[in-house]
């Protein structure tokens, strides 16, 4: 949600890796974990393709993770980490990243806040520094405070209030599918909560989440995990290690009846829809299979709904979505999640029409099935998709940070692709026939307001 990247560093930092051959099938990333007396787990894994490096701290801390009453505290909290401490002034990290050609960005999910760079090697140091400073303390003021409440605001007024269709595809949906408050709230803020934030809660919230046994750091590039291990010891273990409030049952069974909600929205000039349905667990058996069909039915233009119902029906101007989406990927999330979809309708159709015809889709993959080559294409597709989002060290550092995060292991990067792999038509047709029913369905109709009455 924090957007601190500058396009040169960028292209700086692509064209270090420009002449790399990209990573070829069974690819395999090598990794090394360590976990310090403090409980910071800490892992590395070798590249050296570039004198460069990723890093990715990850903090088990997202939205609904937050406490209630303080709606958007974890966003908030995502930025104030930018803030500076009391012996490293606001601006320092970045300087330092920036100033060698590096990037750096931090953004705030459903189950953590993560905060990513990319810097030269040489900097290595200076950036561990910072970091453990970071995690030790942070220079707390009213001041700050202020400050980032109101540019959470201002993110809110431009991509929400002063946008057409706002993020009701995110916030909306899942208000309206979700019943505990943990799942269903909206996570982006309310600004009589954010308003309502002191700097007591601001405090008592970074001593309870972001102490090193509530986090994940991982490195990739140009370093050796030995190397890497006696650093981060050098610079974080002093840190000491906090007390943990429980973690929240944020479980929920599927819907037993649809749920619709109508919406009107005076900046909008067709008619949009978003539709979700509850998915499987994370890790469970349909998980897996479940993120495929997420792919056949909605990623590109290749995509069953595309060519069924933008090009096919003509229904729709544009459809996306797909698991976890639109804050994450089939990949991250540690919760209830839905396969979620937004699409732009054509004014002489109408909402029930668009949910109606999506459903025939799936119906007919789970009376059909999938050809096997329809199912080739898509399990090709996503492995290259998975294996693209990999290939930045910064990326694949993240990627890192969150598999040891939300499953327990790193080294669930490297299960991917055979997971993939492993995926039929029957697993196809029993997730689209089990969680992809109208009784599990929310559907969000969102129409454009009518015009005021001409002044006379």
């Amino acid at each position: 949600m924090r957007r601190i990247f500058r396009l040169l560093a960028l292209a700086l930092l692509v064209s270090a890796t420009a002449g790399a051959a990209p990573p070829a099938a069974g690819w395999k990333i090598p990794i090394e974990v360590k976990k310090l007396p403090n409980g910071l787990t800490v892992v590395v894994s070798e590249d050296h393709t570039a004198p460069t490096f990723g890093m990715s701290t990850a903090y088990r801390i997202g939205f609904r993770l937050e406490p209630k009453g303080r709606t958007g505290f974890a966003h908030l909290f995502e930025h104030m980490m930018f803030e500076g401490t009391p012996v490293s002034p606001k601006g320092t990290l970045t300087r330092v990243i920036e100033g060698g050609g590096g990037v750096l960005n931090g953004s705030t999910r459903y189950d953590y806040t993560n905060y990513i760079a990319s810097a030269p090697t040489s900097a290595l140091d200076a950036i561990l520094w910072l970091e453990a400073d970071r995690m030790k303390q942070l220079d707390f003021s009213e001041r700050n405070l202020k400050n980032q409440q109101e540019v959470v605001k201002e993110e809110i007024r431009v991509n929400v209030k002063n946008r057409p269709y706002g993020l009701f595809f995110w916030t909306d949906l899942a208000g309206k599918a979700f019943d505990k408050w943990e799942n269903a709230h909206d996570g982006y803020g309310s600004f009589e909560d954010l308003d309502a934030a002191t700097l007591k809660d601001v405090e008592s919230f970074y001593q309870t989440y972001y102490g090193p046994n509530n986090a994940v750091m991982a490195l990739v590039g140009d370093l050796t995990p030995a190397e890497v291990f006696t650093k981060v010891e050098k610079y974080f273990v002093a840190l000491p290690s906090r007390p943990l409030p429980a973690l929240p049952d944020v479980s929920e069974g599927l819907n037993t009846a649809e749920r619709t909600l109508e919406q009107t929205d005076p900046l909008a000039r067709v008619p949009a829809i978003a539709v979700g349905y509850k998915m499987p667990p994370r890790g469970s058996r349909d998980h897996v299979p479940a993120a495929v069909l997420g792919d056949l039915l909605l990623n590109g233009e290749a995509s069953r709904l595309y060519q069924g119902l933008v090009k096919g029906k003509e229904l729709l101007l544009q459809i996306q979505g797909g698991m976890n989406w639109p804050l994450g990927d089939a990949w991250t999330f540690n919760g209830p999640t839905l396969m979620g979809m937004f699409a732009l309708y054509k004014p002489t159709t109408s909402a029930k029409a668009v949910a109606d015809a999506i459903q025939g889709e799936i119906q007919r993959v789970a009376r059909e099935g999938i050809p096997a080559a329809d199912l080739a294409r898509v399990k090709t597709k996503m492995r290259s998709d998975y294996y693209a989002g990999l290939e930045l060290p910064i990326y694949r550092a993240d990627a890192i940070a969150l598999a040891q995060l939300l499953t327990g292991s790193a080294t669930f990067v490297n299960e991917v692709p055979e997971k993939l792999e492993a995926v039929t038509s029957a697993d196809l047709q029993r997730v689209a026939s089990t969680y992809l029913t109208v009784a599990n369905r929310t559907v969000v109709d969102r129409k454009p307001a009518p015009a005021p009455p001409a002044q006379k």
